[in-house]
Parts: structure tokens; C-alpha cells; sequence
């Protein structure tokens, strides 16, 4: 006997109790703009080959975009780049201008100040529900001794180092 699915408000309140690392991911389109949005669903995967994954949204602003692109940044904001997270969330701010960044050698744009910074290959992508699951193979990774930003429980957070 199966259960009924749980509803998606109780889904969200439950899961908004796992913390999550918050996190800009960077494209460049086919017109060569650079796009990004603010992500929470983001995760390794394998260290051999070294693979992370993201989810992104199929309704959100990059979804259409992301699904012809070859490779991906990923900034893992620190804790002091709350601004960040909540610019990159909205969907009619996605300008890059007066933000400290810079280009990695794959051409992808990547935020200055962050905890973390990775350089992805898309190795596969799948349907996951209302999102889109994105395989990267890691080409490049760099980390500073920074506390990452956290988001739990809607509210965003730090870890005490």
C-alpha cells in the first residue's frame, strides 16, 4: 500500500531544515552573455573522476541556456556575500557590472571574495521533477580560508570556525 506524496509546502518546510551551501553559477550562452543564478542545490559527486552536480530549475532564467552549454562556473559565496546570493536570485538582476569578478581559463566568470571556485565540464545532464540535473566534471578548483554563506531554514547563516 503506497502513501499519498507529501505535499510540497511540508517537502520544503522538512528540507529547509538541511542546510545547504549557497552558491552563483555562471554560463556563458550561445550569444556569448554572461548569465547566472543563485543555487542551492549544489553537491560533489565523485572524487574519481572529480564530478559535483547542480539543479537547475526548468522554469528559472538560465534553464533554456543551460541546456546547450559545454561548461560552468560555480562561486561558492563566503559569509559575507549575502548581497550576492540575494542579486543573483532575482530574476531581472543579472548584471555584472560594479562586481569584482574575473575569468577563468574557461572563459567562464567567476566571482571575486567567494569561499570556493570550480570549473565544470558538463558531463550529463538529467531530468530530475521540475528541475534539471547537471553533471560537471571538475577542470579546475581553487578554495580560500573562508566560511562559506549557509541558507537554513529560509534565513542565511555562518559556520562558527
Amino acid at each position: 500500500m503506497s502513501s499519498p506524496p507529501i505535499a510540497p509546502t511540508d517537502f520544503r518546510r522538512v528540507m529547509g531544515a538541511v542546510p545547504t551551501t549557497v552558491t552563483v553559477v555562471t554560463i556563458v550562452d550561445d550569444a556569448g552573455v554572461d548569465r547566472a543564478m543563485t543555487v542551492g542545490a549544489f553537491c560533489s559527486l565523485s572524487l574519481d573522476p572529480p564530478l559535483v552536480l547542480v539543479c537547475i530549475g526548468d522554469d528559472a532564467t538560465i534553464a533554456d541556456a543551460m541546456r546547450s552549454v559545454t561548461h560552468f562556473g560555480v562561486s561558492v559565496l563566503a559569509a559575507d556575500q549575502v548581497a550576492l546570493s540575494q542579486r543573483f536570485a532575482h530574476t531581472t538582476a543579472r548584471t555584472f557590472d560594479g562586481l569584482p569578478h574575473h575569468r577563468a581559463p574557461t572563459g567562464m566568470l567567476l566571482l571575486d571574495g567567494a569561499a570556493a571556485h570550480l570549473e565544470c565540464r558538463v558531463a550529463r545532464r538529467h531530468p530530475g521533477g521540475d528541475h534539471t540535473i547537471v553533471v560537471g566534471e571538475v577542470i579546475n578548483a581553487t578554495d580560500a580560508a573562508l566560511a562559506p554563506l549557509l541558507h537554513h531554514r529560509g534565513a542565511y547563516g555562518r559556520l562558527a570556525l
